[in-house]
């Protein structure tokens, strides 16, 4: 009985969406003319082999592929179209590929693991930042002799000027693998230090963000954890907490709109850098327990409810999450929302399980890239496999066999007889540019 209740809805659904599509969707040759575009451009893409100059990675922390959809439609709506056409930045990117998140003693991994892989090269335990998965979590002694190295260190090694960037504490996971060597993430200050790792002779990541390599450029929160206990901050001296802390909500709206700020800030580096010799990278380190389901109209929004009610005869949003604090259920029912404002930002989404807090979820990520040596990125891969992929772009670290056939060269106007590698007079800048509210 439900089911030809379903299956007729279903159909008058199907017919009333024909009025959301434009008039051009409808004739085949919209679809054809599309295709044979995209056929075109990708038929005449050549390989850009040069030596990338410059290295940019872009770093959604949880931008699962679902967020990705989800941000792409906002855009386009927020813009009064339809919004599932819509072309991100992002999206023109030539070369795409699925990195693999897992850690090695998780399904599924949080940010300090993902940030050793696709910085480090090496993929490691839960919650330790920078050392090899020989390292325990929280245990102090077994830090010491497995800490491993990131591409930063390995360009400014090379003489490039590295940075980071960031919208959360500088002391975070996914920046800190980049500089530091801890066996807890949650080490940021020699407050948080327990006596046990003082004593072993470890140090927080506050000191090792000072100490461990030369950073040119650093940009983020995370002032509290440089200054003294107590000591009054000098911008918001009666504020407690100035740093802007992620808390785990499961807000969606807010998940989109850091995703926005991300390709905001996109745009921005695709216009200063050159795509010949500036490699562009955007991805994330793991995603989070969030569907898109349902089969709401063509343009119906996407913080909006789909149509069709659930076997409960109540209606649900097309963004929903697999567990958090959005599971409530109410005299054996689950809340009714047809009156709610499900587009408001204080809306809590509906959730599967009860948890205080959402979790991650374990699916690959997508890495899209461009630039030189763009298609290394291409297919499924270990997400360690990034650093070293980066590294063989830009001529640093291992594997540079390939750099003098493939390097340009540069005048010295001085001397017209003196060719020297560009590499070597300009300068390599890696930045992690990181959107943060989940861990």
């Amino acid at each position: 009985m439900v089911t030809i209740h379903l299956s007729v809805f279903c159909y008058l659904l199907s017919v009333v969406s024909i009025t959301c599509a434009s008039v051009e969707e409808e004739n085949p040759e919209f679809w054809r003319s599309l295709a044979q575009d995209t056929l075109r451009s990708s038929l005449s893409r050549t390989l850009n082999t040069n030596v990338a100059k410059n290295v940019v990675l872009f770093l959604g922390d949880g931008m699962g592929v679902t967020t990705i959809t989800a941000a792409r439609i906002l855009k386009g709506q927020l813009q009064n179209r339809s919004g599932e056409e819509t072309v991100m930045n992002m999206d023109t990117f030539p070369y795409v590929g699925l990195a693999k998140t897992y850690s090695v003693d998780f399904q599924i991994a949080d940010s300090a693991s993902t940030a050793t892989a696709y910085l480090c090269g090496v993929k490691t335990n839960l919650n330790v930042v920078g050392v090899s998965a020989a390292a325990r979590n929280g245990v102090c002694s077994s830090q010491k002799g497995n800490e491993v190295t990131s591409i930063l260190k390995w360009a400014k090694d090379a003489g490039k000027s590295v940075g980071i960037v960031t919208t959360t504490r500088v002391q975070h996971a996914t920046p800190a693998a980049s500089y530091a060597h801890s066996a807890s993430r949650t080490w940021y200050s020699d407050a948080d230090l327990p006596s046990a790792a003082v004593t072993d002779g470890c140090v927080d990541i506050a000191v090792q963000l000072i100490s461990n390599t030369d950073i040119d450029v650093i940009i983020g929160g995370g002032r509290k954890y440089m200054t003294p206990k107590g000591f009054p901050d000098p911008e918001y001296p009666t504020d407690v907490d100035v740093l802007i802390r992620h808390t785990m909500t499961v807000e969606h709206q807010w998940r989109c709109m850091r995703r926005s700020l991300l390709t905001t800030l996109l745009p921005g580096a695709l216009q200063l850098t050159n795509e010949n010799e500036t490699l562009t990278i955007v991805t994330a380190d793991h995603s989070h327990a969030f569907t898109f389901n349902g089969y709401p109209f063509r343009g119906n929004s996407i913080l909006g409810k789909s149509p069709i009610f659930a076997l409960d005869f109540l209606p649900y949003t097309t963004l929903m999450y697999g567990n958090g604090p959005g599971h409530k259920i109410l005299n054996n029912k689950r809340p009714d929302i047809r009156k709610v404002d499900t587009t408001s930002k204080d809306y809590v989404q509906q959730s599967a399980a009860p948890l205080d807090s959402e979790t991650h979820g374990g699916e690959d990520v997508a890495l899209l890239a461009r630039g030189p040596m763009a298609h290394l990125f291409q297919g499924v891969y270990e997400q360690s496999y990034i650093a070293h992929a980066m590294a063989y772009a830009a001529c640093v670290g291992a594997n540079q066999q390939h750099c003098a056939a493939v390097q340009p060269t540069l005048k010295d106007p001085g001397n017209s007889a003196s060719d020297t590698p560009l590499w070597t007079v300009m300068s390599l800048t890696l930045s992690v540019m990181t959107a943060v509210l989940m861990h």
